[in-house]
C-alpha cells in the first residue's frame, strides 16, 4: 500500500501527521500488533526544502517520533521555497516524476507513506505535483487541514482538485487541534465533511510534535478514527 499525505497549505502539520500515521501503522500491523505476518513501513519525503546538507529535516522528526527508520529523501534544497523554485535558485537538478515514482516503487516495504511539500499543487520538481505522483502510483491521498478560520475554503479547493483528477481522498486530518478550540474550529468539525463530502478521520492535538517517542507512540492511535487505517489498507489490497 502507498498513501500520500498533502496539506491544504504549508505549516498545517503534515510532518507530525505523517509521523503519527507511521507510528499507528507499526502498532497496527507490526509484530507488536499481533499480526501473523508483520508488515514493514517506510516513509518518503521526495523533496526537502529549507534545510542545509547535514541538518535534520522532516524525516529525522518522523523517525524521532515514530521510530520508523526506513526513510528516503530524494532531494534537498537550502531555500524554504517550493521544490522546483528552490532547485533553480540553488543551481541543482530538479526531481523528475519518473525518478520519484521508480524510487518509491523500488522500496522494499509493505506500507509506504509519502509526505508532499506545501499544498497539493506545489511543484515537486520538473513540472509535476503530488496529483501527478498519485496518478502514477495509483495511490490515495490524505489531506491535512488547519483547524480554524479559512480552512473550509482551502480544504474544499484541495478536495475538489483531487476529485477533478480522479484521485481518491482517503480522509481529512486536522493537523493541530487546539486545546481550547474557538467557535470556528468547533463549527469546522461539522462543516468540513459537509462541504467536502470527505470524513474527518483524525485530529492531532497541538504540541504533539514535542512529545517523546514513548508518549507519541502510546497516544498516536487515539488521534485517528478506529478502523480507518485497517479499512484503508484493505481497500488498497
Amino acid at each position: 500500500m502507498i498513501l500520500l499525505v498533502t496539506g491544504t497549505s504549508t505549516g498545517v502539520g503534515k510532518t507530525v501527521v505523517t509521523a503519527a500515521l507511521a507510528a499507528m501503522t507499526v502498532r497496527e500491523f507490526g509484530p507488536q500488533g499481533g499480526q501473523t505476518h508483520a508488515r514493514s513501513v517506510a516513509v518518503v519525503k521526495p523533496a526537502q526544502t529549507g534545510v542545509l546538507p547535514g541538518e535534520p529535516g522532516d524525516l529525522e522528526d518522523i523517525t524521532r517520533l515514530s521510530g520508523v527508520t526506513s526513510t528516503l529523501e530524494l532531494a534537498r534544497y537550502p531555500d524554504p521555497l517550493a521544490p522546483d523554485t528552490a532547485a533553480r535558485r540553488a543551481g541543482l537538478r530538479p526531481l523528475t516524476l519518473d525518478h520519484v515514482v521508480s524510487s518509491i516503487r523500488d522500496l522494499d516495504a509493505d506500507i509506504t507513506i509519502v509526505e508532499g511539500a506545501g499544498g497539493l499543487l506545489v511543484r515537486l520538481g520538473e513540472e509535476f505535483t503530488l496529483i501527478d505522483l498519485a496518478h502514477e502510483l495509483e495511490a490515495p491521498v490524505l489531506v491535512v487541514a488547519a483547524a480554524g478560520l479559512g480552512t473550509l475554503n482551502h480544504t474544499e479547493l484541495t478536495v475538489q482538485a483531487l476529485d477533478n483528477a480522479g484521485i481518491t481522498c482517503s480522509g481529512l486530518v486536522i493537523g493541530s487541534w487546539p486545546a481550547d478550540p474557538d467557535l470556528a474550529a468547533r463549527c469546522n468539525l461539522i462543516d468540513l465533511p459537509r462541504v467536502t463530502g470527505v470524513d474527518i478521520v483524525g485530529r492531532i492535538p497541538e504540541g504533539s510534535g514535542a512529545l517523546d517517542r514513548a508518549q507519541f507512540l502510546a497516544a498516536a492511535p487515539n488521534w485517528f478514527d478506529p478502523g480507518w487505517l485497517p479499512n484503508a489498507v484493505a481497500k488498497a489490497g
